[in-house]
């Protein structure tokens, strides 16, 4: 996939904490509760440096985060080994693309949130994601995810400049849209001080594409889940036309019950 957060992950974590992680996670665990979910095992796609996996490690699930990223997993190991909390300690942290992620046996839920989704740059691809979610659910088990919206990309902002300046960093975001594939590129340059009034440039490229709800709930059925529910994550109500974050969770429906216990035993035994 696009983008690698190489450069990024030195300051990800810092330029990034106007995003709720708190209340994020407290909505997660409000959904993961409504569906049955109050402990067990969840995988989350596209963990980065851990910032929701070790929130909902405190809460006391037993937590898989999935990243492409070396460097975004060593901050998270990094974090994790500073905590004193055991569920922490106890995460484990896999390096693989989540098109092709592999676990030893299946899981309560998975999530995948803050645009994850939106680095899979085609519909096979995500297709090909939502199956391997499908096949590694428990029976019954639920699909919770965030992606950002066509809506977002073209209106709000597509071929717009951001730019943030820190004690310690800053960074240039400037964002291009391109209508036809709805892929939304934007160039990182970050900048971080090194030594008392010397910066080091860092320069990157990500791509993402935009999706519209019925394309999700497509190819979440033709993955053999079941369309539970899609929630604008601002309003926190049904989502519509003019989202421009949408919070969708999808639920396995074919799994026959009695193979729940051996696979999820399988899985611990092999951690």
């Amino acid at each position: 996939m696009a983008g690698s957060y190489e450069s990024f992950a030195r300051v990800y974590d810092e330029l990034m904490d106007n995003v709720p992680y708190d209340e994020w996670t407290a909505f997660l665990r409000e959904k993961l509760s409504e569906y049955g979910v109050d402990e067990g095992l969840i995988c989350e796609l596209g963990c980065g440096t851990g910032n929701i996996t070790q929130r909902l490690a405190r809460m006391g699930y037993d937590m898989i985060g999935i990243d492409s990223s070396y460097d975004m997993l060593a901050i998270a190991r990094e974090k994790q080994l500073e905590d004193n909390d055991s569920n922490v300690n106890n995460i484990l942290y896999l390096l693989q693309d989540m098109r092709e992620f592999e676990l030893y046996g299946t899981v309560r839920a998975c999530i995948s949130i803050c645009d994850c989704i939106n680095y899979l740059l085609s519909e096979e691809d995500l297709l090909t994601v939502f199956r391997l979610v499908n096949n590694y659910l428990d029976p019954g088990g639920i699909f919770l995810f965030d992606f950002n919206t066509v809506y977002k990309y073209r209106e709000v902002i597509g071929d717009t400049v951001i730019a943030e300046n820190r004690e310690d960093c800053s960074f240039i975001w400037e964002n291009y849209y391109e209508e036809e594939q709805q892929i939304n590129e934007y160039d990182l340059t970050i900048f971080v001080e090194e030594e008392e009034g010397l910066f080091r440039r860092f320069a990157e490229t990500h791509l993402q594409r935009g999706y519209t709800l019925p394309v999700m709930r497509r190819l979440i059925e033709k993955a053999g889940m079941v369309f539970e529910t899609a929630i604008d994550m601002e309003t926190q109500k049904e989502a519509g036309e003019t989202s421009e974050r949408i919070f969708v969770i999808a639920r396995e429906q074919g799994k026959m019950p009695e193979n729940k216990g051996k696979t999820t035993a399988g899985h611990r035994e092999q951690q």
